[in-house]
């Protein structure tokens, strides 16, 4: 018996002191300093070795979002609006009277831009809503719109109120990819929610704006944003606005990995237009650009692949003016240099027509230089206000189609059905952004003219137009 106590009593106190002789000589060690030698043998600067026992000097980064959340939380609204939606349509009578109606309630968020009631949304949280709704503090506002942006999907609502909590202002070109940032919203009508990720692409065309002319250079991010984020806010971490989420990238409807946002120096430009102006003064290269792959790198013979490429031009716009050529590779604009249509689409969004800018290219191999003045959408400088025909009788907002607009769709004029409403179009089934060029083979010119001609035609009518995308095509009935 006293020979096995001695057998486990000597094992005991052999293994107290191999612990500690392993302790003093094997992981003291690794807590001091060691000088790496290269293959060369020449010694190296000094590293440090994270002690085991002490996790919190590992290096992992420890991000605390407290303070930019609490300074961004207060500037962001919930966002409720209520929309007509008609159905049903029981008997060809029908076309001619107010069908049955159904309420749409919808949800989104808000960003206030300016004290005096201000905010920023994306314009497919509001559209076709008959009444709007903004939620801040338990308190409950109505709404106006002042403005929209379909090429970059933003909105201004208007409400009635001072000494809002407008929040601060950064910078989307300095944001840098792998920048942490929160997107701020009320997703899944949850007010209020933040959630936190990094900058994973800047500059992302995703196809997902129906304007003619959409800017799609959007912020990546991993941060989770959800249905009802559309209109919030995305902050770095010091809490400053770098962008409004709009957008996921999901099979599903919800988050799944990517999220999408305008950066914060087009939505300036855009918000302040449409505050100043009632509409943006969008600037036009008078140009369509692609973006420079192998294949056009190999017809136009050149080696490297930067910039973009003058695909389109158009009549007697700045482009052509400017003297430059279908082929000619944008290098850069202003000193910035030029990498996608994207990009190239985010530089020309920050001016207004009558800014003159400077344009690096390259044609045959050689670079050159050009100072071209932007234009707006009738090919002049001059600033120009929006002029929407609301026709009651129609059920829409009518609008003349621009000089840029009529070029691009290969037409000679045209009335566009900008919104259709409950009314006389919707029940005929006519398509927003339809453009009218004739009724019966007679040219169709301003708001008016459509108006009149369908508000007492008889018989059979034909309707020809083109689509968004210039696709041709016609509408028949009879009355």
């Amino acid at each position: 018996m006293k020979k096995y106590l001695f057998v486990i009593l000597t094992g005991f106190i052999s293994g107290i002191g191999g612990a500690y002789t392993f302790h003093c000589w094997t992981v003291q060690p690794l807590a001091a300093n060691f000088t790496v030698v290269s293959d060369s043998g020449v010694a190296e600067q000094p590293i440090q070795l994270a002690h085991f026992d002490e996790p919190h000097k590992t290096g992992v980064i420890s991000e605390d979002f407290a303070e930019a959340s609490r300074k961004s939380t207060s500037s962001v609204v919930y966002i409720k609006t209520v929309s007509e939606q008609q159905y049903g349509r029981r008997s060809w009578l029908e076309m001619f009277f107010e069908g049955q109606t159904s309420q749409q309630v919808s949800s989104g968020s808000g960003v206030i831009f300016t004290r005096d009631g201000y905010i920023v949304t994306n314009s497919h949280v509001v559209n076709d809503a008959d009444q709007i709704e903004v939620v801040h503090q338990k308190r409950t506002y109505e709404a106006t719109i002042v403005g929209t942006d379909p090429s970059t999907d933003l909105a201004v609502l208007k409400v009635e109120a001072n000494n809002l909590p407008a929040i601060s202002l950064g910078s989307s070109h300095d944001l840098e990819v792998g920048a942490w940032v929160l997107a701020v919203g009320n997703p899944f009508n949850l007010t209020s929610t933040v959630t936190a990720g990094i900058v994973s692409a800047k500059g992302r065309e995703i196809n997902i704006l129906k304007s003619n002319f959409p800017i799609e250079s959007f912020i990546q991010t991993d941060a989770a944003i959800n249905p009802g984020n559309s209109g919030g806010a995305l902050v770095d971490k010091s809490g400053n606005l770098v962008g409004i989420n709009t957008a996921i990238l999901s099979h599903t409807g919800s988050y799944a990995g990517y999220g999408f946002a305008v950066p914060v120096d087009i939505v300036k430009k855009v918000v302040n237009d449409i505050i100043e102006y009632g509409e943006v003064q969008k600037a036009f290269f008078g140009a369509d650009v692609v973006d420079l792959d192998a294949k056009i790198a190999r017809q136009l013979q050149v080696d490297e692949l930067a910039g973009v490429v003058l695909s389109y031009l158009q009549r007697e716009g700045a482009a052509e003016k400017a003297g430059l050529q279908k082929g000619d590779i944008i290098l850069k604009i202003d000193g910035e240099v030029v990498n996608s249509r994207s990009g190239f689409e985010e530089l020309i969004s920050y001016h207004s027509p009558g800014d003159r800018i400077n344009v690096t290219y390259s044609r045959n191999n050689k670079l050159n230089q050009v100072t071209l003045e932007l234009t707006n959408r009738e090919g002049t400088t001059q600033r120009i206000v929006r002029e929407v025909y609301n026709s009651e009788m129609l059920g829409a907002d009518l609008e003349k189609v621009s000089r840029v607009e009529a070029d691009l769709l290969n037409i000679e004029s045209g009335v566009k059905i900008n919104k259709v409403k409950n009314g006389f179009l919707r029940r005929l089934g006519i398509e927003e952004g339809f453009v009218v060029t004739s009724i019966n083979q007679k040219i169709i010119q301003t708001p008016a003219e459509l108006e009149q001609i369908l508000t007492r035609v008889k018989g059979r009518v034909r309707i020809e137009g083109v689509n968004s995308k210039g696709v041709k095509g016609y509408y028949s009935y009879y009355f």
